[in-house]
Parts: structure tokens; sequence; C-alpha cells
């Protein structure tokens, strides 16, 4: 496979999804849409998740990913979110923003864009879909191609959507669902549960490594893994991926609460927990 460059990069019916174990999925108390034709999803407008970001045993930098606004598409309504990097060590700097709108009743991909700047290495994609016409564009080239899918989804797109997962240890979720068809299949495996400290607090974790067949941070050689926090919200709390060109892992580390989140609770061993109690 190729090199994993970039810093990032479905619970529908229609979704094309083989679980390893075939699971009812028990409905959850997620954010009530502001909208009837809103998909309920663990998240909203106004999420802002912060992180330190590491280049091994280094502090390099900082990061977020944020939920900015729901914006309007060719006329389809679509949260907007971006996802941003930059630090690095000496030479080795990242500079890294991807931009995702996907659909706020079929969470899928309008649009992405990459932005990245990594060990001088320059990379600038702006892609449009058009699922009702089964192509994608690149605005920034003349570029085209065929859609594999009607309900596609971006690197950064497939993080949102990985969080309405049940994410059962032990699942291995195959999706055809990537917007380049060279991307597909996408694997989600859902590895383990992890007690998991950060500077926000500590975590109680469940630990997904997605893998798309593409470059990009979540790449086979990347070895990513994704742990999200285990509640109702699915909160990214940690993330590590290997990038050759990098000098050690490349780990993000949420640094604070999200905004709907109390401040961890402290525990009768006077331990602080990270875990958000349902809304």
């Amino acid at each position: 496979m190729t090199r994993a460059t970039s810093l990032v990069a479905l619970a529908l019916g229609l979704a094309a999804v083989s679980p390893a174990h075939a699971r009812a999925q028990a409905p959850v108390p997620w954010v009530t849409p502001a909208e009837p034709l809103e998909a309920p999803v663990p998240f909203e407008v106004g999420e802002r998740l912060e992180y330190k970001v590491k280049l091994g045993i280094f502090n390099a930098g900082e990061g977020s990913l944020e939920v900015a606004a729901i914006d309007s598409v060719r006329g389809n309504p679509a949260y907007h979110a971006i996802m941003s990097i930059d630090g690095g060590i000496l030479i080795a700097r990242v500079h890294d923003e991807f931009q995702t709108w996907f659909d706020t009743r079929t969470l899928t991909s309008h649009r992405f864009i990459q932005d990245q700047d990594e060990v001088g290495s320059q990379r600038y994609r702006h892609y449009e879909m058009f699922p009702e016409r089964g192509v994608w564009e690149r605005r920034d080239d003349e570029e085209t191609g065929d859609l594999p899918t009607s309900l596609p989804l971006d690197d950064i797109s497939f993080v949102y959507f990985i969080r309405t997962l049940p994410l059962e240890v032990g699942d291995v979720y195959t999706f055809n669902r990537y917007f380049k068809d060279t991307g597909n299949p996408v694997v989600i495996r859902v590895l383990r549960k992890e007690e998991k400290e950060v500077p926000a607090g500590i975590f109680q974790t469940i630990v997904v490594q997605p893998i798309i067949r593409t470059r990009g941070i979540f790449g086979e050689g990347g070895e990513a893994e994704l742990y999200f926090s285990d509640d109702d919200r699915r909160a990214l709390v940690y993330m590590k991926s290997n990038i050759p060109v990098l000098p050690g892992s490349l780990t993000l580390h949420l640094t604070s609460p999200p905004a709907w989140q109390p401040q961890p609770a402290v525990t009768g061993e006077g331990q602080p927990t990270g875990s958000a109690p349902p809304r």
C-alpha cells in the first residue's frame, strides 16, 4: 500500500455493511435532531474537540476536530466538519486541514477538501460528490471519476459515521462507501475496550482500527487506532498512526472535556473520569 501521509481520514439501512456478528441496534439517547429530517447522531453543531499532538515522545503541536455549522451544498443541508493539525519537530513539520460536508439526513458526503503541508510536501484536493449523477469531480483539477456507491463517504465523514455504529468488541465491518473506488473496501475493526488517560482526564474507551485502501492516515501502513469514549457520545479521545516519513507515531491527546460534557467527576479514590452521562 502507499504510505500513510494524510492527517485525517452509515448506520443507515441502505449501507453496504458486513459486521462479523449481526446484532440488533437498540436505540440510544443521541442528540435530538433540530429538523425532522435530520438523522439522529451522537454529535451536534458546536462540538469541538481539541488535542495535543505528539510525534513519538515529543510534544509537536495542536489539533482539533469540530462540527462547525450546518451549511447548504447544492440545496442539501450538510454538517460542515473540520479537522486540523499544526505542529512538528525540527524540519518534520505538519500543517494540515481537512474539511468535509456530509448530509444531515443520510450522512453521506457532498464535498471534501484536503489542504496538507507535510514535511515540505504540499497537497491540495477539492472534491465534489454528486450521488444523484454517480460521479465525483475535482475542482482544483479536471479529474473526475465514478462513485462506487450512492452513499459516498470521505476520510473525515467516515470518522463521524463510525460513531453511529454499535462498536461491539470483535465486530468487523466492511463498507464499499469510500467515494473513490480504489479506497474500497473500508474495513472497521473493533479491537478492544481500554482505559485511556489523556490531559482531559481518564476515559473508558472503545478502540477501533479503520483501514482505507488509499493514501491517508487510515491506510494499512499507518496502523491507525481511534479511541472513542465508551458512552453515548463516542467522542474521539485519542488517536495514533504510524507515518513513515515522520520520526515516531503521530498521536492526538484530548486536552479538555468537550463543551457538552461536564468536567471529569472525582471518584471515591479521588481519580477523575472522563465518561459523560447520557443527556
